[in-house]
């Protein structure tokens, strides 16, 4: 059997789909579990252990005839978007689960109503959902989850600790990783002073190397950030790919994240991670992880989901550098 799982669009959607393939997996144990995504995916993706084959054709002409040569018998649509359903459709799958949204169920052999609980209930239920109707179809029976924390598996850790090294970073001190950035929202970034208030912090009074990372549209936050700081924290901004930040996440002992994919890569490799919540829901999209705490203000405005906010960016002012800091001293201390 050949099953094709249509993969998300973002970094944290993307972990966050992770218990959903793994139940898929334990369902059809002997099938060949194939994953279409973008490039950027591929690096993590594949240090889940879950797929058989990750391809990334790029154009929808491309993915069409990457997909057809599949020969799908099942596929799992995770993305709402009509295009995919429209890519999976004239491949000819067989059988196709996805959400009947953008108005396009008659693309899909099985469409599937969106949750009454859509907005109150962690994305990964609503990924895990789709599993959930897969199995009830093909076995006429549905069965809960137990195990619903993101995993990966850093597959080969030592070029992270190279990098880490040829920048400066001691390994006999600790070492917090700051994440200033949000590439496709002003509104979720904490304060770029007050985060390199923090770095000084950690590095004065704590007595940790500090590293900054984001993608390369962070960049620039970071040297705002670099260029705020008392003590110069080591700018990873956009030196690596994804595969290697994570890496880098799995090999330091916290990172201090603004809502952004980081922020559900971390505690999925199994490091301490502090979360700043603004303008968007924690109810839904916090990483779903122990290992991740959430900071916010809970002002009357939250969550707005907007991009860019309209008044005084309340969600994030009144989120102090003295609240963040104690937690992570918390944190690094091991006085959780």
């Amino acid at each position: 059997m050949n099953i094709l799982v249509r993969g998300t669009n973002w970094i944290g959607d993307a972990v966050m789909t992770i218990p959903a393939v793994r139940k898929l997996r334990l369902l059809f144990p002997d099938a060949k579990l194939t994953l279409q995504t973008r490039e950027w995916a591929k690096g993590i993706l594949n240090q889940s252990a879950l797929f058989d084959e990750i391809v990334t054709p790029v154009g929808f002409l491309k993915q069409v005839k990457t997909l057809r040569k599949a020969e799908v018998d099942l596929a799992v649509i995770f993305p709402n978007s009509f295009s995919s359903a429209l890519a999976v459709r004239m491949a000819g799958a067989k059988r196709s689960f996805g959400y009947a949204t953008e108005h396009r169920s008659f693309l899909l052999t099985d469409p599937i109503g969106l949750p009454e609980w859509k907005d109150t209930r962690h994305e990964v239920y609503y990924y895990l959902k789709l599993i959930d109707e897969v199995e009830r179809s093909y076995f006429g029976v549905g069965t809960e989850t137990a195990d619903l924390e993101p995993r990966l598996t850093i597959l080969d850790a030592n070029p992270a600790r190279d990098i880490l090294r040829q920048h400066g970073v001691t390994a006999d001190l600790k070492t917090v990783a700051l994440a200033p950035g949000s590439t496709n929202s002003r509104a979720k970034r904490w304060i770029p002073h007050r985060f390199a208030q923090l770095n000084d912090r950690l590095q004065s009074e704590l007595n940790c190397n500090v590293i900054l990372l984001g993608s390369r549209e962070d960049k620039e936050i970071s040297r705002t950030v670099s260029s705020l700081s008392r003590r110069q924290p080591v700018d990873l901004t956009g030196e690596t790919n994804i595969e290697a930040a994570t890496a880098i996440l799995g090999n330091i002992d916290l990172l201090i994240s603004n809502d952004m994919g980081l922020a559900h890569l971390a505690p999925a490799v199994g490091t301490e991670t502090i979360v700043i919540f603004g303008p968007t829901n924690q109810l839904t999209t916090r990483p779903f992880s122990d290992s991740a705490a959430i900071i916010s203000a809970n002002v009357e405005c939250s969550p707005c989901m907007l991009r860019d906010c309209p008044i005084d960016h309340r969600c994030m002012t009144r989120i102090s550098v003295d609240e963040v800091f104690e937690r992570a001293k918390a944190i690094l201390n091991n006085e959780n």
